[in-house]
């Protein structure tokens, strides 16, 4: 006989409220007060949450457990798959040396310090957002500033500001398929309305950037810069998020920002060169390289890019779920049922393991160790150490699933979403300060959309607002509270060796976000009551969530990844050919 949930359990819908908020409040107290780390903090507001949904809920206390246990499993893989995968990508490019040719020639491009900090912090931390995430773009793009002679804080601060449109796609668009999984919603319907409300804020960053570090009159004198780095990014932002997918976005957006700004500087520079008061002379000369390195160095993100544009496509996934396994979380599956509804809920975990974009990932990894000349064991080695060094990453994403899960499972969401109606017709205001404050708490915006996005699903329906919009609002309203995130800060000030100053960093950081967020909540109101054409058309929400039969050609997709090998062998010749052309065969030296 299946649990039914109960919403109100204590009578009184603020109380119950009140109860379904704790374990939130202690991941608050946990993360922003006590500064724990993210897994202890993690694991105890798991057992916060178990004790609540025992003894507040009455859930019994098997299903509380298994309720835990699918949504961190689902945390493991394939969430955690991507984040490792990607990760793994960006250190083979590291430990090769390859990177520090990718940085060479994005540095040497101009000496204006706001044109520097557009090509990198803006353009280039947001592809590394999305082929990495987790910290990755403050952290390599803050570094880079400060190596080429910006204010390690300062360069920070920069960082911080820049690394917010892209958040909402990182990752290989792991915040967008987490909220869909949560939030029951199909992935491409929360792309499309994402990039709806993020292409105002896209456009704005770079003004915002520039006029922080040269003033207003700064913005006059490079705001066709501005204008060409923020409009390319939305533009590819958008069109990536509405026709492609939640994966690539960021990738796209950024290359697309890059070899836009690229193009205008060679016809346009600013009238006078811009650099920090009192800023020492730069010293020695910066290496240059051939076309032909460069496109060696870039190669593991052009293959990453075909790959994981393959593995979207609907034709390609058909071919590689032929080998898919399914299976019933037992004694869960069916087990609890939501009040008024007629069946039970499913607990089936997918294991995608070859249509899973991170699985694509690796492969990429792969072609790119043939193609750098690694020796197999070195790289494996080097992801040996990617699993290490992320190994309380992981743990702190299977804990905040699992949290989500016993949330959802409990009621506990629902409780929120039904107390939550009282704002009423100003809930699509508060929508976004939601995301916002998820993402200070956990420093992701991939976890905010775990906590946050079945309330916001719940909400939106119950005050008439389409759930589309204030579920997509969550991780949009989430990628300005990234900046000060204790963890995005404590990010920052290792990269460039300030650790300590954090409280500076936060003070920085702390009046852009508020601001930002409120803009993000004006656009959801006005997309909420007044321009309802921004949100993407769909039928029937809970026909869209479910894995609808969709008529595919397995051939198609076969012939797309056949074509895509044949891209890449083009590639990999040309790489080849410039390789012997300079007498050197590019194989990798361990250590070097």
């Amino acid at each position: 006989m299946p649990w039914i949930q109960v919403y109100d359990p204590v009578n009184n819908l603020g109380l119950s409220a009140l109860l379904a908020v704790i374990p939130i409040l202690f991941l608050f107290y946990a993360l922003a007060i006590r500064r724990m780390k993210g897994h202890i903090a993690g694991f105890l507001t798991v057992v916060v949450a178990i004790i609540v949904a025992i003894l507040g809920y009455r859930m019994p206390a098997g299903l509380a457990v298994l309720s835990f246990l699918n949504g961190g499993l689902y945390g493991l893989f394939p969430i955690s798959w991507i984040v490792v995968t990607a990760v793994f990508l960006y250190q083979i490019t590291v430990k090769t040396g390859q990177f520090e040719v990718i940085k060479d020639s994005i540095a040497g491009l101009t000496e204006d310090r706001r044109l520097q900090a557009l090509l990198i912090a803006f353009s280039f931390g947001a592809f590394l957002e999305g082929s990495a995430g987790f910290g990755t773009p403050v952290a390599i793009t803050a570094a880079m500033l400060a190596g080429l002679g910006f204010n390690p804080i300062y360069a920070a601060s920069i960082c911080l500001l820049a690394n917010t449109a892209p958040v909402a796609f990182g990752g290989i668009g792991v915040p967008v398929i987490t909220l869909a999984q949560v939030s029951g919603i199909d992935s491409m319907l929360l792309s499309k309305m994402i990039s709806r409300q993020l292409i105002f804020l896209s456009v704005l960053v770079p003004f915002w950037l520039v006029a922080i570090m040269s003033g207003w009159k700064g913005v006059k004198e490079t705001w066709p810069a501005c204008l060409v780095s923020g409009g390319s990014f939305a533009l590819g932002q958008w069109f990536s998020a509405n026709y492609l997918g939640p994966m690539l976005p960021n990738i796209i957006s950024a290359l697309f920002s890059l070899v836009c700004l690229l193009l205008f500087l060679r016809v346009w520079q600013p009238r006078n060169i811009w650099r920090f008061p009192n800023e020492p002379a730069v010293k020695g000369t910066r290496n240059h390289h051939t076309p032909g390195a460069v496109l060696k160095a870039w190669m593991p993100f052009i293959i990453l890019t075909l790959m994981v544009g393959d593995w979207g496509i609907n034709s390609v996934k058909a071919v590689l779920d032929q080998v898919t396994v399914k299976f019933a979380i037992p004694g869960l599956h069916q087990a609890v049922i939501k009040a008024g509804a007629s069946k039970a809920m499913d607990a089936i975990f997918t294991f995608n393991w070859l249509s899973a974009a991170g699985t694509g990932i690796l492969l990429a990894a792969f072609i790119s160790m043939l193609i750098l000349g690694m020796r197999f064991g070195d790289w494996l080695r080097i992801f040996g150490e990617t699993l290490y060094d992320l190994r309380y990453a992981v743990l702190t994403i299977f804990m905040v699933l699992g949290y989500a899960y016993i949330a959802n499972f409990s009621g506990m969401s629902t409780t929120l979403g039904q107390a939550l109606t009282v704002t009423g017709k100003a809930f699509p205001f508060v929508a976004p300060f939601l995301g916002w404050l998820g993402v200070f708490i956990t420093g992701s915006d991939t976890s905010a959309n775990a906590l946050f996005g079945k309330l916001q699903y719940i909400t939106g329906q119950n005050i008439g607002v389409d759930p589309v919009l204030t579920v997509a609002a969550n991780s949009s309203g989430g990628v300005t509270g990234k900046m000060i995130s204790p963890q995005t800060i404590a990010v920052a000030t290792a990269a460039t060796g300030y650790v300590g100053k954090e409280g500076d960093l936060f003070r920085f950081a702390i009046v852009p976000s508020i601001l930002m967020t409120v803009i993000i909540s004006i656009i959801t109101v006005l997309q909420a009551y007044i321009f309802k054409w921004m949100i993407p058309a769909h039928g029937d929400l809970t026909q869209t969530a479910t894995a609808t039969a969709v008529k595919v050609n397995l051939a198609d997709g076969v012939s797309i990844l056949a074509g895509t090998i044949i891209v890449i062998i083009i590639l990999a010749v040309i790489v080849a050919s410039s390789n012997r052309s300079r007498g050197s065969r590019g194989v990798y030296t361990p250590g070097k």
